[in-house]
């Protein structure tokens, strides 16, 4: 396969198409997985330093065993729904799933994939609300720059504005996100901040009009922001003071990412509703789930009410059967104990890229780092519009494919480059994956040509 054309006719996801071809950039064709490595049809070697967008928490190492799951799964059922019936995968794993969710989340819906997870949520939300009698209950408050998904109703509660084309199809007020990188305040001051803030929005649009507070337990868009202290319980005991229900989208954060199954227990927060996606399979196969507490799901079992919302392949017998196994894989093999013992290492390796005058600020948890990178070392200076064309799309692709690296440059907030690496990594493969970025960084900051200190 020519890899240096455009790549039509496919189009490519949240990406410049016509950037590709005669006089553009190369294509690079992703063609088999080794370990955490993948190979592309010209036989190069990438340690997939993403995850494969924060999915592939196991690598490619289990594929056989996934594939001997699947083969039979498609001979015994290819497929069944999850309406008005159901099939035995899907009841298994919702066991499954519910066993390793916070306290009371005893419910769980299936998706195929985290916007639908986000788009389920919501009709979640507006369920319980009317059945409480709260009809007026129709807004929902996110944070800025946060992104939900894509489809409409999660487009609406994405904090990118970029992304947006029309009205919102939810009324959403956007508040801060949990940045603290230029911030003065000490940790304790911002959260106070960001509390007061929540609480001021609230207010403002109206107590009783507000169904839904929405975020990720560590914001992915922007860099990894961390919450500081507090944060988590401050905001469940605001949404508590307003009847409001309290979503985790955990659809990168969930399935070890953060060393737990679920990050919201990570941050001493029960939510109402959890949304996941990309870890539930390990991205053998795609699934998302929406859990929900027993009181959440309580007008679902009244007489006479319908959940006003399906999926046709929610909970397909073939991806439920690859979760189970994942789930299995996870626990046979450790994989959240891996994340937590190499947790602070990887952070050490991570700050050491500090030195390099391009670097401003790294920040993350678990396995789940972004380095933000700067203009002036001294100042924190950020890049202008043209200087993050230049950076991103220009400078850091040939880069990452020089240190055989597969990371994610992205200035959908700043300018950061992000790193996810397999939960299956150990410390040497930690160490690889930090040397690799720092030789990216190293040629991205000669080309923007910026001053050492």
């Amino acid at each position: 396969m020519a890899i240096a054309t455009a790549p039509r006719p496919l189009l490519l996801h949240y990406t410049r198409n016509g950037a590709f071809g005669e006089g553009g950039r190369e294509l690079v064709v992703m063609e088999r997985g080794d370990g955490v490595y993948i190979i592309d049809t010209e036989g190069r070697r990438y340690l997939d330093g993403l995850s494969s967008l924060f999915c592939a928490q196991l690598g490619y190492g289990f594929g056989p065993e996934v594939a001997a799951v699947a083969a039979a799964q498609i001979e015994h059922l290819p497929f069944a729904n999850n309406w008005d019936g159901a099939h035995t995968k899907s009841i298994e794993l919702a066991e499954r799933v519910t066993a390793l969710a916070p306290a009371n989340m005893n419910h769980v819906y299936f998706t195929s994939g985290g916007s639908e997870s986000v788009e389920a949520a919501w009709k979640f939300v507006r369920t319980y609300h009317r059945a409480r009698g709260d009809e007026q209950r129709t807004k929902a408050i996110a944070r800025d720059r946060a992104y939900h998904g894509s489809t409409l109703g999660a487009l609406a509660l994405t904090g990118i504005p970029a992304f947006k084309d029309g009205p919102d199809a939810i009324p959403t007020t956007h508040i801060s996100n949990t940045n603290s990188f230029r911030r003065a305040e000490t940790e304790d001051e911002l959260t106070v901040f960001l509390l007061a803030e929540l609480d001021a929005a609230i207010q403002a649009e109206g107590p009783d009009t507000i169904a839904m507070f929405i975020a990720e337990p560590v914001q992915n868009a922007g860099g990894c922001f961390q919450p500081p202290a507090g944060y988590w319980p401050g905001v469940r005991a605001i949404c508590d003071k307003y009847g409001i229900l309290l979503v985790a989208d955990e659809v990168i954060t969930g399935f070890g990412r953060l060393g737990e199954w679920f990050a919201s227990t990570r941050f001493d927060v029960a939510p109402d509703v959890i949304t996941v996606a990309k870890g539930l399979t390990s991205a053998h196969a795609p699934m998302g789930a929406v859990l929900v507490t027993d009181h959440v799901a309580a007008p679902l079992y009244e007489a006479g009410r319908v959940f006003p919302h399906g999926v046709t392949f929610g909970g397909h017998p073939l991806c439920s059967a690859i979760a189970l196994k994942n789930i299995e894989i996870f626990e046979r093999e450790g994989v959240l104990d891996n994340v937590r013992a190499n947790e602070a290492y990887l952070g050490e390796q991570m700050q050491t890229l500090s030195r390099l005058p391009i670097v401003g600020d790294v920040r993350g948890s678990g396995y789940f780092w972004a380095t933000e990178l700067v203009r002036d070392p001294d100042t924190f200076e950020r890049f202008d519009a043209e200087e993050r064309e230049e950076l991103l799309r220009v400078a850091l692709p040939p880069a990452f494919q020089q240190a055989g690296l597969v990371a994610r440059g992205d200035d959908r907030c700043d300018t950061v480059v992000q790193v996810a690496p397999p939960l299956v990594c150990d410390r040497a493969l930690l160490d690889e994956l930090v040397e690799r970025l720092g030789h990216t960084l190293e040629i991205a900051s000669k080309h923007m040509h910026i001053p050492t200190s």
